[in-house]
């Protein structure tokens, strides 16, 4: 089993740079598929970026594409999201999670990490 935890969030103004991290305990962290998530005050959870099991491959939501990248290092256990140009509208709370091959973000064996909050003051 797999567990996640989350880090880099913090208070930016408009325009500057985070870096989101999220380590994974277990051995089995290159067997999953792993994405980042953001729920802002009010709104649904929306998936921002995701990657596979190679990192080979990934996929990023319209509104974050040229501003944020998604990468991960197998060998640290670690998935991270780099978040250039913020908006105020990028504020949120970030999650990172990991799911098996053929399963879906909603599956319960869906594993999330705590959280961690990004504020961007205009």
């Amino acid at each position: 089993q797999v567990q996640l935890v989350a880090s880099g969030g913090g208070l930016v103004q408009a325009g500057d740079s985070l870096r989101l991290s999220c380590v994974a305990s277990g051995r089995t962290f290159s067997n999953y598929i792993l994405g980042w998530f953001r729920q802002a005050p009010g709104k649904e959870r929306e998936s921002v970026a995701t990657i596979n099991r190679s990192g080979g491959s990934t996929y990023s939501i319209d509104s974050v594409k040229g501003r944020f990248t998604i990468s991960r290092d197998n060998a640290k256990s670690t998935v991270y999201l780099q978040m250039n140009s913020l908006e105020p509208g990028d504020t949120a709370v970030y999650y990172c999670a990991a799911r098996s091959f053929g399963t879906s973000w909603s599956a319960t064996g869906t594993l999330w990490g705590q959280g961690t909050q990004v504020t961007v003051s205009s």
